[in-house]
Parts: C-alpha cells; sequence; structure tokens
C-alpha cells in the first residue's frame, strides 16, 4: 500500500453497499494506482465486503472507526445525519492512522467513474483543499439553503491549510450536523460557503465532467466521442446518482429532476447494469439480500424519470426489456 498515488475514503451501511460496489468498480476500472477505505457503518456491511475480499481496499469497522466525541452525540443525530457528521472524521481517520498519505480525497456511496479521475487531480496540483460546486440549473438553485458546495468529492493534503480546514469542519459538525435549515446551517454542506475566504490554497474545479448530477445536468450537452461521453468539451469523470431509488415490483426511479434521453441511455443504463451486477456479487454469498430497495405496497405514483426493470439481475436493460413510466 505504501506509495499509492490517490487514497480515497468513503461510508456508508448497507443500504448503500450495493451503491458503494458499483462506485469501487467503476473505479477500478479507470484508475489502477489507488487505494480505498471503506467505513462500514453496520456490521453486515463489513460481512460481506470481507466476503468479496476487495481489491485496493481496507475495511474500517464503525466500532473501530468511533471515538469519544462522535458516541457522545450519536443518539442525538438520526443515522443519515450521523453520517453527515463523521464525513470530515472519516478523512482524518485515513490521515491519522496512515502517516505517509499525502492527501485524502472523499468520495460519496453513490458516485460512478466514467473515466479517470486523474484531469481533476492535476487541475487541483498546489491545492490543499478540492471543492466542486453544486452548478445547480437555472430557476432551481438551492444553494442557499443547500450549500454552494456539494461535499461528494472533497481532497484534503496533509499540510498546514488542509488539516486547519479539516479540523474545523470536523468541530462544526459535532457541533450540529442535521437535516434542516438552521441559522444558515444545513447538514455538512453549508459550512463549505465561505472557504475561500476562511481558508488558504482552497481550488473549485472547473471540469464540468467531475460533479455531473441531476441538479445541473440538463443544462449541459452530452456528446459521445469515440465511445466516451462528454460534458461539453470535458470528458466525464463522474455521476452523482442524488435520490436514485430502488423499489420492488422491478421499479427503479432515477432521480426527481428534469433529465434527457442522453443522460439515460449513456448513464442511467450503465448505472442500473452496475446495481444489477452488486446484487448478484452480494447474493452469491446473502441470497436473500435486499438492503437498498424501498419497501411499498403499491408503485410509486411520481411524475417521470420511472423505470421498470428485470427483477434481481437487471442484465437484459440493453435488449429494450424496459420501459419509462410517468
Amino acid at each position: 500500500m505504501r506509495g499509492t498515488k490517490r487514497c480515497y475514503v468513503t461510508l456508508f451501511d448497507s443500504n448503500y453497499l450495493t451503491r458503494g460496489l458499483v462506485m469501487y468498480r467503476s473505479l477500478l476500472s479507470h484508475s489502477s494506482d489507488f487505494h480505498l477505505w471503506i467505513i462500514c457503518f453496520d456490521d453486515l456491511t463489513y460481512k460481506l465486503l470481507h466476503r468479496l475480499k476487495l481489491d485496493k481496499v481496507t475495511l474500517v469497522a464503525l466500532s473501530s472507526f468511533e471515538d469519544p466525541e462522535l458516541l457522545s452525540i450519536k443518539s442525538s443525530r438520526t443515522r443519515q445525519e450521523y453520517c453527515w457528521t463523521c464525513t470530515p472524521s472519516a478523512i482524518l481517520y485515513v490521515l491519522d492512522h496512515v502517516p505517509y498519505v499525502d492527501a485524502v480525497t472523499y468520495l460519496d456511496a453513490d458516485l460512478m467513474f466514467f473515466s479517470s479521475p486523474e484531469p481533476i487531480f492535476i487541475e487541483a496540483i498546489g491545492a490543499s483543499i478540492l471543492l466542486i460546486e453544486h452548478r445547480y440549473l437555472s430557476g432551481l438553485d438551492v444553494s442557499a439553503t443547500s450549500g454552494i458546495y456539494n461535499v461528494q468529492f472533497m481532497m484534503f493534503r496533509r499540510d498546514l491549510e488542509g488539516l486547519k480546514a479539516l479540523n474545523w469542519w470536523r468541530d462544526r459538525c459535532l457541533e450540529w450536523c442535521f437535516a434542516r435549515c438552521e441559522d444558515n446551517k444545513f447538514g455538512d454542506q453549508k459550512y463549505l460557503d465561505d472557504w475561500l475566504e476562511r481558508f488558504e490554497k482552497v481550488h473549485v474545479l472547473r471540469h464540468l465532467g467531475a460533479g455531473l448530477a441531476p441538479w445541473n445536468a440538463s443544462q449541459y450537452s452530452l456528446k459521445k466521442i469515440d465511445g466516451s461521453t462528454y460534458v461539453e468539451n470535458d470528458l466525464l469523470i463522474f455521476y452523482h446518482f442524488h435520490q436514485f431509488k430502488l423499489y420492488p415490483f422491478n421499479l427503479a426511479h432515477l432521480c426527481p429532476y428534469p433529465i434527457n434521453k442522453s443522460l439515460i441511455n449513456w448513464v442511467y443504463e450503465a448505472y442500473l447494469q452496475g446495481i444489477g451486477q452488486a446484487y448478484k456479487e452480494i447474493r452469491a454469498f446473502a441470497p436473500k439480500f435486499k438492503h437498498g430497495i424501498t419497501d411499498f405496497q403499491k408503485p410509486p405514483k411520481r411524475p417521470g424519470n420511472l423505470y421498470r426493470f428485470l427483477r434481481d439481475t437487471l442484465k437484459d436493460i440493453k435488449s429494450g426489456k424496459y420501459c419509462r413510466y410517468g
């Protein structure tokens, strides 16, 4: 592991296990020199990932990760809020436990990589902190409440400014990290708004292929060149599958935002296939595993972006054996 070029950390529980596997597999496909630490937020996640014997991965049990300060506030947060609270602590965990690591990048579990992330790091050479803006659609800009930047992909270097920002952020999240707007705060994310003024050596990414997400995708022109997807003139690096939901009755709700056919055909189909493969991998060890599928008695009545897919494997999406609802 020593000498690894890129170091990443993520955290998720069994409800996001299939998403986390897709993120990992896609990173493995597009980056050869990396190591990923996974903070497992329940025992089932740790057990199943241990069975899969993932290459370039270190699994961290929740009991090994949590410190007295985190435990002291855990009961006051919902599961989601506690995960948000732990984001800066996850990055610090790697820096504290692996002294030779120069920089750590946090990844949300619901990302999928479509090309190498190296252009991100090349653009951020010399930076201690890397941020990516939401880039909201015109008319749907909620940065005043949800924040200018998205936590999805953040790099911190082990230097004065990187550690200063990271420790400040952890302290703030321990003090207050809830899924509501209050005193110009929201979760772990609104704390980032003033970092260009608060800290030095902060770089805001310009590359449009990183941070493509439902809330911004429809404002960009997507095109295929030699089999690769481009966002305007930038190669698509990763997409954030925000609010992607799976349901019984072979249904998937892609997102609550307007999206076009190019995005569905070039991005969401690949994700659905990846999710299907992840369930297949896990069910080889746990045949009854269905975490991450929202339970309900009837199909959801939601407008648009609701797709039928094949139960369990989703293998035949490309064959046209699915249809759109709404």
